[in-house]
């Protein structure tokens, strides 16, 4: 036991936090003053994951995505604490910006199993960190008292919906109980993040851009290997192979590949069919690195050649989000998957249901049955507002489909963009065939 607690402790001092490639401390600490300038004075407590919280059996241990927006810590049952400047004002003293990141003493049992954990006591911690201060997670009632106003305060953190939990529902109740807070309001903190998450930096786009390359790379993987007889798990398995070689640490989703009529499916994830000549196969599979989500889909002939039927369909899904790019302006648009005038989705519904018609001679638009655009970012459905105008910094999907069941043809063509600081829309999945030749092209064995 000696020799095992000496080991870890050694561990303890020499290992840096969990090896994700991380952005600039400068960036962590520019989001928590920004989100401190949006409380009016008023303390903000976040709660890192634990390790008995996600999927962590299946791809290990993942940080709750806003407290890894506010710090690039990505080690289990840390807190942070923000307590804003304030002026002097009736009587009471200014108080100076404040930033504690609390972590938890070493359980060295636990860390038997889970490996060791960078400690509060470690003299890196600050460095690594970015964090003004570092203290021992035990402390943060007694923080909490020092800094909370008396005899009333008010407290943002990442409050749960009615009938969920959030990382910090079981750790408010515990400081409640221990009389941490004089009589305190809560107030959710998620929408501020919200509005500020929507918006990338360069350190955000870059690691997207690493996450639409590994991704890309892993579609035109599953292109050179299709054939009728593979399966759809094999491609699967190929796929999460490909961008995961290339840093990706875990699928951004649950990875749906669906042959015949699974390609009608939405979302399809048993993956278990054989690829049969003359289906299309959807695969909407992509990788996750450093906390940034990619989301791809392409759509391919088993055969390596489109039917005459089958070419019909895709060109019309690839020309209606290709209608969807050219009338991009930054400013003008909003992301509302249904929404009217200025809306992409209305501009890639009317291409589909103005240029095309089913078996029974009726327009396509019925067979569009989602939305064109959703944000991406520390999550595949990224936080933010439907309604707010496209502009510069955001990232999002454009996936038109048309899904006929009856022709056993589903078609998606799922891209990432984001609109450059100048306005401009940029492809991050670039690379990628997009048109049906060079699908066809992509397809070829040599």
């Amino acid at each position: 036991m000696r020799k095992l607690t000496c080991l870890l402790l050694f561990c303890a001092i020499v290992l840096p936090a969990r090896s994700l490639d991380r952005q600039s401390s400068q960036d962590y600490r520019a989001r928590r003053v920004a989100l401190a300038s949006k409380t009016g004075g008023d303390a903000i407590v976040m709660f890192a994951a634990t390790e008995s919280e996600g999927p962590n059996d299946l791809f290990g241990f993942k940080q709750n995505e806003n407290f890894f927006y506010l710090t690039g810590w990505s080690e289990p049952g840390a807190a942070l604490l923000i307590a804003p400047a304030v002026p002097a004002r009736e009587g009471k003293p200014a108080r100076a910006y404040e930033e504690i990141l609390f972590l938890p003493a070493h359980n060295l049992s636990q860390e038997k199993w889970t490996g060791p954990k960078l400690g509060p006591e470690n003299p890196r911690a600050r460095a690594l960190s970015g964090v003004d201060r570092v203290e021992v997670l035990d402390r943060m009632r007694e923080e909490l008292v020092r800094l909370l106003p008396a005899p009333r305060a008010t407290v943002y953190s990442d409050l749960a919906q009615a009938g969920e939990t959030s990382p910090a529902t079981e750790p408010l109740a515990w400081l409640a109980r221990s009389n941490a807070f004089p009589n305190t309001s809560f107030v959710d903190v998620k929408p501020q993040l919200a509005q500020m998450r929507m918006i990338k930096d360069a350190g955000e786009i870059e690691r997207m851009r690493h996450a639409a390359d590994a991704s890309v790379a892993a579609h035109l993987a599953a292109l050179r290997a299709l054939k009728p007889g593979i399966t759809e798990r094999e491609i699967s398995a190929l796929m999460q192979y490909e961008f995961e070689k290339r840093g990706c640490e875990r699928p951004a989703y649950a990875p749906i590949v669906g042959a015949g009529f699974n390609s009608t499916v939405l979302h399809y994830s048993e993956d278990s069919g054989t690829v049969q000549a003359g289906d299309l196969v959807l695969m909407d599979v992509a990788g996750e690195y450093a906390m940034y989500a990619s989301d791809i889909t392409r759509t391919a002939p088993a055969n390596g050649k489109f039917t005459a039927r089958q070419r019909e369909l895709y060109d019309i899904v690839l020309q209606a989000q290709q209608a969807a790019m050219d009338a991009f302006q930054s400013g003008k648009y909003v992301i509302n998957p249904r929404g009217t005038g200025n809306s992409l989705y209305k501009i890639a519904y009317d291409y589909i249901n103005t240029h095309g018609h089913d078996l029974q001679g009726q327009p396509l638009g019925k067979y569009f049955i989602h939305g064109l655009s959703h944000y991406i970012g520390l999550e595949v459905h990224d936080a933010g507002d439907n309604n707010a105008l496209l502009d510069k910094g955001m990232v999002f999907s454009l996936e038109p489909g048309i899904y006929i069941p009856e022709e056993n043809i589903g078609i998606r063509i799922e891209d990432d963009v984001w609109v450059d600081p100048t306005g401009k829309l940029v492809l991050l999945s670039t690379g990628l065939p997009r048109t049906a030749e060079e699908v066809e092209k992509a397809m070829k064995k040599d």
